[in-house]
């Protein structure tokens, strides 16, 4: 089964100044130091204080997070030499956006001439994760039905409290930033590849997008590779994290997958319910409720994601992702990276102190 579900992760990295722990342009040096020693896994991104990683194509999710701690152990070395340091965090505990460079490039331009603030703002850390697909059909059968469960994972995956030095009150303030941006969100339903395509093509056709890569749901199928591509989480603090996540994304279309070979189906959601529970869990985390719509009531977030183990549980060791899967439990018992963020502040009232424990963590697992 997992040669039918491959694996492709991309995580976003914090670059700071390892004396004031401020976001600090690298003016792309890491970008070009990294092509030589992994060609096309390291880009620039839209701010200059951002490096993005990614993958190459995975057949399970050992090879994944063998490589993902390899990118992270070959970015902290280039950037350490380069007189850096990196974390990963949905948003920078206290760094201010309007101090921050935008990349040059034509793209990037491009993007804050249309939106301005709302794209200068956008000083935010994310995970990618593609799960590969036979074709675009099936792809967009497991997308609309695995929606429901995007806002469980997402619960698991917080890790942006502070924003610009505050306490937000978030677990994951990152989605309220990335809110201000069009075509963001859960998407709707689509009853055809044919449908989703027409989307795009009307999109296009009245210049509100020139591709549909500026399409930024949280979830979509993606519109040059086969794969569905989960986009709602926070990049978490560690290797173990990321990976624990990505298998559930994975399991998860596996388990619709299969089901669908049964001539069977999870039910069908409105977005605007699905919605309801993303608040809540980027507002909560994984101490929060969730709202179970078959139930009609309110059930505690850990009590849901239990379920969604229970769910996945027979597609699991045929992909090979069990001792990933478990992981879950432990995140469940220790908390997110949002709650351990928040932990280090409550006891030393230092937002410093913070960006030095994401730092540390950063290769925990490699």
């Amino acid at each position: 089964m997992s040669k039918n579900f491959t694996l492709g992760i991309e995580e976003e990295y914090m670059v700071m100044d390892p004396s004031s722990r401020e976001l600090r342009s690298h003016e792309q040096k890491i970008v070009e130091q990294a092509h030589k020693v992994l060609p096309d896994k390291v880009k620039a991104e839209f701010h200059q204080a951002v490096v993005e990683v990614g993958t190459q194509v995975c057949n399970n999710i050992e090879e994944a997070c063998a490589d993902v701690m390899l990118l992270r152990k070959t970015i902290t070395q280039i950037a350490g030499d380069l007189g850096f340091s990196v974390g990963a965090s949905g948003t920078h505990p206290f760094s201010k956006w309007e101090m921050q460079l935008i990349t040059d490039h034509p793209r990037y331009s491009d993007i804050v001439n249309e939106m301005q603030d709302a794209a200068r703002s956008n000083l935010i850390f994310g995970l990618h994760v593609h799960v590969g697909m036979e074709n675009r059909e099936i792809a967009l059968h497991i997308a609309n039905s695995v929606r429901y469960f995007l806002p469980h994972i997402f619960a698991l995956s917080t890790n942006s409290p502070f924003w610009e030095g505050r306490n937000t009150g978030f677990k994951s303030f990152r989605t309220k930033v990335f809110d201000k941006f069009p075509r963001t969100g859960i998407p709707d339903y689509f009853g055809s590849i044919e449908e989703y395509d027409r989307y795009i093509e009307l999109l296009v056709k009245t210049n509100c997008i020139d591709n549909a890569k500026k399409v930024w749901w949280d979830l979509r199928v993606h519109p040059f590779f086969n794969t569905v591509e989960f986009r709602i989480c926070d990049v978490p603090l560690t290797v173990r994290e990321t990976c624990t996540i990505a298998a559930l994304f994975q399991a998860l279309c596996a388990k619709i997958y299969k089901l669908r070979m049964q001539n069977l189906n999870f039910i069908i959601y409105n977005r605007a319910l699905v919605n309801e529970n993303k608040w809540r869990a980027s507002r909560y985390g994984i101490d929060g409720y969730l709202v179970d719509f078959g139930k009609e009531m309110e059930v505690n977030t850990r009590s849901l994601i239990y379920e969604l183990l229970d769910f996945v549980d027979d597609v699991v060791d045929e992909l090979g992702s069990r001792a990933y899967i478990d992981h879950t439990r432990y995140i469940l018992d220790n908390g997110t990276g949002a709650d351990q963020q928040l932990a280090v502040f409550n006891q030393s009232k230092d937002l410093i102190s913070v960006t030095d424990f994401i730092t540390s963590v950063f290769l925990k697992d490699c």
